[in-house]
């Protein structure tokens, strides 16, 4: 684990919150309490891609086989800079900051499952709460792991687990086991 990693999970540990009183996205041209636009309806429960249009997956979710082994904890999904990064379920703005020089963005949603997103630069304060599709920052020109290209990085965790963030969009990897 690089030190940008242990300092993002504690980071996150810090940022676990309720989302009690959030409003859930509603019809298409629904606006959120707080005026903002909500993005396209999905059925409930349902995730959202946290770009419009749905973006190309640049590298794959890969965990390590142990917690303490280097891996991808999320996807990579090509951006541009200045693009508009959006909750991909409703939640709360539960942390913003930087972290091994990279702007990150946290969302604590239902379930105790986090968003994590980076190099992002919010625009909404944390404790703010969101809708899904809702804006919650822009990608920055912070150069990352994907340089030259330009690409948002997107965890989920629930608790001190990575989960794929595309299983959470219907797009996980299929992997068939031997039948015993």
């Amino acid at each position: 684990m690089s030190i940008g990693s242990g300092l993002l999970a504690a980071v996150l540990a810090a940022a676990s919150v309720t989302t009690a009183g959030v409003v859930p996205a509603g019809d298409p041209s629904s606006v959120a309490p707080n005026g903002r636009a909500v993005g396209p309806a999905t059925p409930s429960g349902r995730w959202v891609w946290p770009l419009d249009p749905r973006p190309a997956v640049v590298r794959r979710f890969d965990p390590p086989d142990q917690p303490w082994l280097p891996g991808h904890r999320g996807v990579d999904l090509a951006a541009s800079v200045g693009q508009s990064v959006r909750a991909p379920a409703e939640g709360q703005v539960s942390w913003t900051g930087v972290v091994a020089g990279r702007s990150v963005v946290v969302v604590s949603h239902a379930g105790g499952l986090r968003s994590t997103f980076e190099p992002v630069v919010a625009t909404v304060p944390v404790g703010t709460p969101i809708a899904r599709g809702e804006g919650v920052g822009v990608v920055s020109a912070t150069p990352g792991h994907c340089t030259p290209r330009t690409c948002l990085h997107w965890g989920v965790l629930r608790g001190e687990t990575y989960l794929d963030p595309l299983s959470l969009v219907g797009r996980a990897r299929v992997v068939l086991l031997p039948v015993p």
